[in-house]
């Protein structure tokens, strides 16, 4: 094998090219710039000064990233599970932090399988803890929920239009780097491990850095489940931080251990750092028509967040979307894109909102008093987070 013999870190006279890859580090490193980042991470090591190279490029690769998918799959997977390891291998960022979400129609095992209608066969998402633990680097927080509807933004456009999808196949990857000066921590409560001192080694009270705190509260209408949602929610009541989320049905990552099967938790992220900002505003029953929806997600225009590095969620009740508003579609998603449309969207449809009107700045946080409950029914909590 001609490869195997050529020992790349071997200067050839005769072979210039091989020379200048071997012992040009500007040409390495320009070269390294066009291999996405689990490939890099494969040649790095090739030699020394490819491995150097390698590091100073994977440095520049820090703007978080996702990957989504939709509509009715060609195989026997999900048609999300079906690309997630394919378009992984295509990503030029190292994910310190996965936010993964997916439709659940039903639920067998730990597992989650997916049916586009009752008559065809429940299909199987392949992405078993396991295999998600392949597809990810080792050391990545992964937090994995699944709920009744999703909202998404395609694959790679920054400018892509946001689409809802209250039912059929669809989920998104969106994946984060480590960023200086960003702390960015997954927790995870069930009825046996929260408690005030859980909630302060999480970061999630006492904590004066805490900026914004996106949140999701599965199996909350078992018995008991109102009580363990309000014992979550009272601490962050008067929190300067940004929390929004949202009811779902289900977590398929971390594989949970604690807790018996179908009993109810929450699962989340804890946004801390002065880089971080966000805002967010609540669409009610009082907004009923694609006006009033366009209206309402401009206020957050008045939070001046930076574009870059910025991401909007959408957390909108089961009972909106197009029903809502008189068969149109993909209203609140038109909306939001309207006014932001460098930003991408993500979100879910589900069993509920948390959230209100606030702003969440350097050093100071806006809120509407009138809204200080965080625990909506019908509404939508649209919401922007800068991630620094």
């Amino acid at each position: 094998n001609m490869s195997e013999s050529l020992d790349f870190c071997e200067p050839f006279q005769d072979n210039k090219a091989a020379y200048v890859l071997s012992n040009v580090a500007e040409v390495v490193e320009r070269v390294l710039m066009f291999i996405p980042t689990k490939s890099l991470l494969r040649v790095a090591s090739v030699c020394r000064l490819w491995r150097n190279c390698a590091r100073r490029v994977l440095r520049t690769q820090q703007h978080l990233t996702w990957v989504s998918a939709s509509g009715p799959s060609t195989t026997e997977l999900h048609s999300f599970c079906s690309i997630l390891a394919e378009e992984v291998e295509k990503v030029f960022l190292l994910p310190k932090t996965v936010l993964m979400m997916v439709d659940c129609e039903a639920l067998t095992g730990q597992e989650y399988c997916y049916e586009q209608s009752k008559a065809k066969k429940s299909r199987q998402c392949m992405s078993t803890a396991e295999e998600l633990n392949q597809i990810f680097p080792k050391g990545c927080d992964i937090v994995g929920i699944a709920t009744p509807g999703i909202v998404l933004t395609p694959t790679g456009s920054w400018t892509g239009a946001p689409k809802e999808y209250q039912e059929g196949e669809a989920g998104f990857a969106v994946m984060l780097p480590n960023t200086d000066g960003v702390h960015i921590k997954p927790f995870h409560f069930c009825k046996k491990t929260i408690s005030l001192e859980a909630m302060k080694e999480a970061g999630l009270v006492d904590n004066p850095e805490l900026r914004v705190v996106v949140m999701f509260i599965y199996e909350a209408y078992k018995s008991g489940g109102a009580r363990f949602l309000s014992q979550i929610l009272e601490p962050l009541t008067n929190s300067k931080a940004l929390i929004a989320g949202g009811l779902v049905e289900g977590v398929f990552y971390p594989p949970r251990d604690c807790c018996s099967k179908g009993s109810y938790g929450v699962i989340g992220l804890a946004l801390s750092g002065r880089k971080v900002q966000g805002a967010s505003v609540l669409l009610d029953q009082d907004v009923g028509t694609a006006k009033e929806a366009e209206a309402t997600v401009r206020r957050l225009k008045a939070a001046r967040i930076p574009e870059r590095n910025t991401l909007g969620f959408m957390f909108a009740c089961v009972g909106r979307g197009q029903n809502y508003y008189h068969n149109q579609h993909n209203v609140e998603a038109d909306a939001f894109h309207k006014v932001f449309p460098n930003t991408p969207l993500f979100g879910l449809f589900g069993n509920g909102e948390i959230g209100c009107d606030r702003i969440v700045k350097d050093d100071y946080t806006l809120c509407n008093s009138d809204s200080d409950t965080l625990q909506h029914e019908y509404t939508t909590v649209m919401t922007l987070v800068h991630f620094g």
